[in-house]
């Protein structure tokens, strides 16, 4: 027995798409049975879960190389905060998209599906189940929340990188004033002349 519930052949692999196992079900089955409400909050969740924890990892990348570089020159600590905030503000868009989604999902609409004012109770709501309108807005919310979710964790990932790799720069420059630099410049232009 499979953890969804679904049987397998007597070979133990699983279903096949289009192949129904030894009990006569099929994959559509048993993801069909999961709850449109469950997949849309889930996605929810998803996004606001992963979103946070790609900043997180990303302000943890940025930051634990701002805090080194900082104790042996402090005036770069403010010069690379950008990057800690661009990570914050990744958090942020996952949370915007969790609100936007979650105010989506409204009760009345599962239960318009199920029940007619006019005509009374729908073929849904004799089979107390939901409608093809409600299955298609879980799921829409449901890929949503994965979408953004993985989207904020690899940008938060990428930000911190950088963000990293910025501050390890300004780090071995940081000795160098503003003079320092475009006297270097007009030397390596010299040599190049050579």
């Amino acid at each position: 027995v499979w953890s969804s519930g679904v049987q397998s052949t007597a070979t133990d692999l699983p279903p096949i798409h289009g192949v129904p196992t030894a009990d006569g079900m099929y994959w559509g089955d048993a993801f069909g049975g999961v709850s449109p409400v469950f997949l849309g909050f889930f996605g929810i969740a998803f996004a606001l879960g992963v979103s946070v924890l790609g900043a997180a990892w990303g302000i943890f990348l940025t930051g634990s190389s701002l805090v080194g570089a900082a104790i042996k020159v402090p005036r770069i600590k403010s010069k690379n905060l950008i990057s800690v905030i661009f990570c914050e503000a990744l958090a942020i868009y996952g949370v915007i998209i969790a609100i936007i989604c979650a105010t989506k999902i409204k009760a009345t609409d599962v239960i318009a599906d199920m029940y007619d004012d006019q005509k009374g109770v729908t073929h849904y709501g004799l089979a107390l189940e939901a409608g093809p309108n409600v299955y298609f807005g879980g799921y829409c919310f449901f890929w949503t929340g994965v979408t953004v979710g993985l989207a904020n964790l690899f940008c938060g990932i990428c930000v911190g990188v950088v963000g990293s790799a910025s501050v390890s720069y300004t780090h071995l420059r940081a000795h160098e004033t503003p003079e320092h630099l475009v006297c270097r410049l007009l030397l390596e232009k010299k040599k190049k002349k050579k």
